[in-house]
């Protein structure tokens, strides 16, 4: 039975799982923080966070965009980071199912849609609003930026343990 990579390289592992945590944590200050806010007519103004658009989608009843973006940016993004954790602590010859799904999983990039979505509000929103980019977009953008790292050294990693 071959080792993890926590037993192979304690010390590696010990900074991807930390570096995981941050990913998650990233993660998560990105859905829940605002996104962007929407001025209009210099009076109203409205803060829009990934949770809150997803939560008016399903109000709306637009199924199909509520299930597009919340696939992509928040189900593959948790999947990517729980096989992540996975594939860097489980023994050898249990990661390579983890190590699979991620090949698999990281070829639906998270950042990609969740750029185009804001692109497609901006411009959208261009004659009715002003858009302002909040701190939530650059927690999103970082955390998919550190995942996909994170997967690359995890990948490089596992090849050195074959």
């Amino acid at each position: 039975m071959r080792a993890s990579l926590r037993r192979r390289f304690p010390a590696q592992a010990a900074v991807l799982n930390l570096l995981i945590l941050a990913a998650l944590s990233l993660l998560l200050l990105g859905l829940f923080a605002p996104l962007m806010t929407l001025q209009k007519f210099l009076i109203f103004s409205n803060q829009v966070s990934l949770y809150s658009g997803l939560a008016d989608l399903w109000r709306e009843g637009e199924w199909f965009l509520f299930a597009l973006i919340g696939l992509f940016s928040v189900f593959f993004p948790l999947l990517k980071l729980l096989l992540l954790t996975a594939a860097v602590n489980l023994p050898g010859d249990r990661r390579h199912g983890p190590l699979h799904w991620l090949e698999a999983v990281g070829k639906w990039s998270m950042l990609d849609v969740f750029v185009v979505a804001l692109l497609v509000v901006s411009v959208k929103l261009r004659g009715m609003a002003s858009v302002q980019v909040q701190y939530g977009a650059y927690a999103f953008a970082i955390a998919a930026l550190l995942t996909m790292f994170l997967v690359n050294w995890v990948h490089l990693l596992a090849g050195r343990t074959r």
